[in-house]
Parts: C-alpha cells; structure tokens; sequence
C-alpha cells in the first residue's frame, strides 16, 4: 500500500522522575499514546516505532516537577496517504450514492457516486444491495468486499479521512482484479512477503497502545528526516 512509508526521527521525549529507573519503558509509553491518530510532525499517522534512546544527553525542564527530557532517535512506521495513492479498503457500507470502506482496519474513506465509475451499476436486493459491472457480472462490490481504490482527497482534521475514487485503472474489487488485472497480479505476488511483516508491527504496536497505561509527559521533535520515502505494499 502506497501511504505505509518508513522515515527516521529525532525526538526529545520529557520523562517523570518517577520513571527513572526504566526509562527506555517509559519512552515506549509516551510514543504510543501518539499511535492511531495524526500528527503534523510526522505528516501522517503513526502505526509503530522502533526508539534507541540515548542516556548520555539529559535537559531537565524548570517546574516544580523536574522532567527530564531524553534524547531518542526513532525509525517510524507512517500512514502518510497522498492525493492519485492507490490505497485498499474493506467496504462496510454501501448504497447508490456511497460506498464506505475501512482502510488498515482503523481508517475512514468515502466513494461518493460521483467518483464510481460508470461501468458499475448499483443493484438492490431486499435491504442490501451491491455494485455490478456492465461488462462482467462477476465484477462485484458488496459489503465485505475488498475494495482498490485512488485517494482524492484526504482530512487531516479528522484523522486522514480519505475521500477515494474508482474511475481510475486497476481499481475494483480486489478478488476480480487479482484474477483479470495482470498489473495488480503482478504487484501483488512481488510484495506478498513484506506485507506480512508490516501487519505483524501494525498489530503490536497496536496491542501496546491499548495495554499500557498513560503517563504524564512530553514530546517534541521536528519533522522526520531522512525519510527513505519507500512505498511499502500490503
């Protein structure tokens, strides 16, 4: 997927005193409350980290409460989407006038009609309902489908809300495309490995945030350096 990329970072992170004795684990905690939503440093949001913190450089905060802030370098994992991205999503929702997905199990995007292709008919049946392409029945995008889809728009002010489109080649419904897109076909078997190491980091940074606890402290950084800018395909 297009807007998974890897950047490099140095951070200085403010730590309780009370965390002294385990300051690597209290480094952890603070990055992880910025995991899953997004943030202007980092021009995307962060789904994992990986920190080496070095304990030869301390600043101590003036205050009552003495924080003492510790030097981090930090390789990042961000989802950074883009404007013409390609980007996949579960569809949660559908009608004639939308189509809803989920992107990463955790991101929102919309398809408005407007940016539907025309070779795909929306068909109701009972209270469901389904898009059909024109030209081949077994074309199909349903609730529960996986959807390829090019980002037009993207919402920073809501946590990268995607505003998508399927006019564009090799989008559609994932499963029809893996059997009559010989591109994404292609694209597919050439990255299949790496995806299941992005997903295994995805997965356990996301775990962390959800068991750890919050902890008073601060963060600042500049912008991420030395991107390797390296789409990273799921």
């Amino acid at each position: 997927m297009q807007a998974l990329r890897e950047a490099e970072a140095e951070l200085t992170v403010y730590v309780h005193p009370s965390n002294a004795a385990d300051v690597r684990r209290a480094v952890a905690r603070q990055l992880s409350t910025t995991l899953f939503s997004y943030e202007d440093r980092f021009d995307g949001v962060l789904l994992a980290h990986e920190v080496i913190v070095d304990g030869g450089q301390a600043k101590i905060l003036n205050g009552l409460v003495p924080f003492f802030g510790v030097l981090v370098h930090a390789n990042l994992l961000l989802y950074s989407p883009q404007p013409d991205m390609i980007l996949e999503g579960k569809v949660e929702l559908l009608g004639k006038e939308s189509i809803h997905a989920i992107v990463l199990g955790v991101f929102s995007a919309a398809i408005m009609s407007d940016d539907i292709n025309e070779r795909f008919k929306f068909k109701r049946r009972g209270d469901r309902g389904k898009f059909i392409s024109r030209s081949d029945k077994h074309h199909v995008i349903r609730k529960g489908s996986m959807i390829r889809f090019s980002v037009k728009r993207v919402d920073t002010e809501m946590n990268c809300h995607i505003t998508g489109s399927l006019i564009p080649p090799h989008t559609g419904s994932m499963h029809w495309l893996s059997i009559h897109d010989a591109e994404y076909t292609s694209e597919i078997n050439s990255h299949i490995r790496r995806s299941g190491n992005i997903r295994i980091k995805i997965e356990q940074n996301e775990q962390d945030h959800r068991t750890l606890d919050n902890e008073d402290g601060v963060i600042s950084s500049e912008r991420p350096h030395k991107s390797r800018k390296r789409a990273l395909e799921e």
